[in-house]
């Protein structure tokens, strides 16, 4: 079986989704970010606000034009139509946060790059809007979830 994106003459393609099926999709992707005590300290009620002003209600807001704007940073993506986005981020202890990006669609192709490109985007504009504090913050991972509504199902 050979990739989805490369065509007979081996040169790079966009899969046609002509043929399938529009159906409701939904993918959640997770990030975990350190971003130390010397950060998590500056918080007074699970937010901090920087010169640059809120730093979770913009990084979310930077990951939710994230998730709109996937198909232009990723070359094989599909332009789609999100009907919804919803990003939590949770302080999990005195030095690190979790982001989780949920995106829905109906549609005829996945969304799974949607939410990870949302997910990473938030923890980037996170670090963007912390680094005056420190520079010692780290992305650990990005992950997808779970993913339904198309040919297979994943649920991590």
């Amino acid at each position: 079986m050979g990739f989805s994106h490369i065509n007979k003459k081996n040169q790079p393609k966009m899969v046609d989704v002509s043929g399938k099926e529009i159906t409701k999709r939904t993918a959640i992707a997770k990030a975990t970010m350190f971003l130390g005590t010397e950060v998590i300290s500056h918080f007074e009620n699970d937010e901090l606000t920087t010169k640059k002003g809120p730093v979770f209600q913009t990084a979310i807001i930077a990951g939710i034009q994230a998730v709109k704007k996937t198909s232009e940073l990723i070359p094989m993506c599909h332009p789609l139509l999100i009907n919804g986005v919803d990003i939590d981020i949770n302080i999990i202890n005195n030095e690190d946060i979790e982001v989780f990006c949920k995106v829905m669609i109906e549609g005829k192709t996945g969304i799974e790059m949607e939410a990870l490109t949302g997910a990473s985007t938030t923890c980037l504009t996170i670090y963007d809007m912390c680094k005056s504090i420190s520079q010692k913050m780290v992305i650990k991972e990005v992950k997808l979830l779970e993913k339904s509504g198309g040919k297979s199902d994943i649920k991590n």
